[in-house]
């Protein structure tokens, strides 16, 4: 239970986070944005040493999913709660690692290869995520990367045509009340 509970927590929690937070910040919200994305300040300080409390507000509700995906596993006993708290301190130090390309941090060939093997976001995805918000979506898992571009080019093109319809609706109306007025 215990290697259950701790795989459970990352890939779980990290689909959690991404579609239920990440994605909707970047689609409809400003505070990720604003306070991960901002290009004024470092990467290292969005994620370990700001105590700005936009920034702390940020990383709590990112990590909410993580944190709501291990409570119900520390009730199956002892060792699944050992993996399930694992499991969150394994996604922070990931947190921790993934923004260290700011201090300098090149991952070596081998930890690549390893990384590769498990789809893991490596420092140098995660920045190719801050330099373009568009793409590197999973916090931990890349497999989560396409599935959420492709939610966010559907949410777009659906909010582009709503947009749309809405204008040629109200033109629609204020020709319909132009002749309206005229008739009268």
């Amino acid at each position: 239970m215990f290697f259950l509970s701790l795989v459970i927590v990352l890939v779980v929690g990290d689909l959690a986070s991404t579609f239920l937070y990440h994605v909707p910040q970047h689609l409809w919200f400003k505070l990720h944005l604003r306070t991960h994305h901002d290009r004024s300040r470092s990467y290292w300080d969005h994620a370990v040493i700001s105590k700005d409390p936009d920034v702390l507000l940020d990383g709590f509700l990112g990590a909410v999913p993580y944190i709501a995906i291990a409570v119900p596993l520390f009730f199956l006993g002892p060792w699944a709660a050992v993996g399930a708290v694992l499991g969150l301190v394994l996604g922070q130090l990931h947190v921790w690692w993934r923004h260290t390309t700011d201090l300098g941090w090149v991952s070596p060939p081998w930890l690549v290869r390893i990384c590769r093997t498990f789809a893991i976001v490596l420092p140098e995805d995660h920045d190719g995520h801050h330099r373009n918000p568009d793409v590197e979506f999973g916090d931990i898992f890349r497999f989560y990367d396409a599935p959420a571009r492709a939610l966010v080019t559907y949410v777009r093109t659906v909010q582009r045509r709503r947009r749309n319809a809405l204008k040629r609706l109200q033109r629609i109306r204020a020709v319909r009340s132009l002749r309206t007025t005229q008739r009268a």
